[in-house]
């Protein structure tokens, strides 16, 4: 009988004797080069989303992926060889969340939603969704949650890979796939078409727990990570808002979702829609533009987050109704979001950042973090709720949204102190991602 000790002369005589092709590095020796490479970023102060203090002289140190170290320049221990990185008068921070995207949109003044779903082709609306992608990420926005491929299919799937695999640039992405809609409550369709005319919808249409339990099924099978979940739209005589679920559906949509360990995103714009997502057990609420206080309370007795997307609704009034930015009065759509975000505060709701882009132009999310200083956050709480929040709600804490050892390294850099001056996050002047420097000064 061998022994071990004779395998492992017979292993370590096959590897020495296997021929290395010119300049080849075995794959083992080179990842773990990657994986210990160093780099110390030294700025005028951190924000590491872990409170909200600013730490004055503080640095970060990175090894491959991973922060490494955080704290006092003299308290941490440097390796030798190690690369530094210089940001005087910057603040270091947590890359930044954007938890509700659509990178297969692009905004509907360039071109209307109908149009881009009926006469876009897919291949085109993938190359687009790339390009998006990467100016997501070079605005400092380092992870996006993609709610739903509004009539690309499973297309943010193959985004997702490419960009994991580093074939583009982009943020990590958390996809919903085609997300699911009731029965003729959703676009492209009717009043707008012939009755006869059967389009391609922005969702997967289901009615009833059957169809729901497939829907939710088939999207998990293709790559969902959340479901999404359209609990009211304007249908109906006068296309009035309603809800498009019962509770009964909801609940069977979110039990089959949370068994599968995907958490459940609604669409819900008016205090009933909100109200049955809510008791179904939805993990958040999307948009709330209307809701309520009632509805706010009910929210933060479950636990369940609110994205207000404050900015989606700036740019349909430019749009539609002939709002210009910056200026007063706010429209009545505008005036209703910000009462909506005021009593989600008042009510202790957890609020994150979600601002809807695509709607308006991908690059553009830190007109978010304005909106909610603008509506009543500290300039910090908007801070917070972009990165440590944000992190929580996606169930990733434990790898992004703030700067602490263990921690993937997305970090950002802006000039001055967004802790007083929320515009700053419109200058971002040094972008990590992963461990990989996608910008510096």
């Amino acid at each position: 009988m061998t022994s071990a000790r004779e395998l492992l002369i017979l292993l370590l005589l096959l590897i020495l004797a296997t021929p290395l092709s010119s300049g080849q590095i075995p794959t083992n020796v080179a990842k773990q080069a990657t994986d210990t490479t160093a780099v110390l970023l030294r700025p005028a102060r951190v924000f590491d989303a872990a409170g909200e203090q600013l730490r004055e002289g503080w640095v970060v140190l990175v090894i491959g992926n991973k922060i490494q170290a955080v704290g006092q320049a003299t308290a941490v221990a440097v390796p030798p060889g190690t690369r530094t990185i210089d940001l005087p008068g910057m603040t270091l921070l947590p890359g930044l969340i954007e938890a509700h995207s659509h990178i297969f949109l692009h905004p509907y003044n360039e071109t209307l939603w109908d149009d881009q779903v009926l006469k876009e082709p897919l291949a085109y609306r993938v190359i687009r969704a790339a390009q998006h992608c990467n100016n997501t990420l070079m605005s400092g926005f380092t992870t996006l949650r993609d709610l739903g491929t509004e009539g690309a299919g499973f297309a943010d799937v193959s985004v997702q890979r490419a960009i994991d695999e580093g074939m583009i640039p982009g943020p990590r992405l958390v996809v919903v796939t085609k997300a699911i809609v009731a029965t003729g409550s959703y676009a492209p369709g009717p009043p707008e078409y012939a009755p006869e005319f059967n389009p391609p919808k922005g969702a997967q249409e289901a009615s009833g727990s059957g169809e729901i339990l497939k829907a939710v099924r088939e999207q998990i099978a293709g790559g969902a990570q959340w479901v999404k979940v359209y609990a009211d739209f304007r249908r109906g005589p006068g296309r009035i808002l309603v809800p498009t679920f019962s509770v009964e559906e909801l609940k069977a949509l979110v039990d089959e979702a949370h068994s599968a360990g995907c958490p459940v995103a609604a669409h819900a714009t008016g205090p009933e829609g909100m109200r049955r997502a809510v008791e179904a057990g939805v993990d958040t609420i999307e948009h709330g533009n209307q809701g309520t206080e009632r509805v706010f309370r009910l929210m933060a007795e479950k636990g369940v987050a609110y994205f207000p997307t404050l900015a989606a609704v700036e740019a349909y009034s430019e749009y539609f109704q002939g709002y210009k930015r910056g200026s007063q009065p706010y429209t009545e759509d505008m005036q209703q979001a910000v009462q909506a975000f005021k009593a989600a505060l008042k009510s202790r709701v957890i609020i994150g950042l979600g601002s809807d882009v695509g709607v308006f132009r991908h690059g553009d999310s830190y007109r978010e973090l304005e909106w909610m200083v603008r509506a009543g956050m500290t300039p910090v709480q908007a801070l917070l709720a972009a990165t440590s929040v944000n992190g929580r709600v996606l169930k990733m804490e434990n790898r992004i949204g703030q700067i602490r050892p263990g921690l993937f390294a997305d970090i950002i850099a802006v000039p001055g102190n967004p802790l007083t001056d929320i515009s700053a996050m419109n200058q971002v002047k040094f972008i990590m991602k992963d461990g990989k420097v996608y910008r510096q000064p």
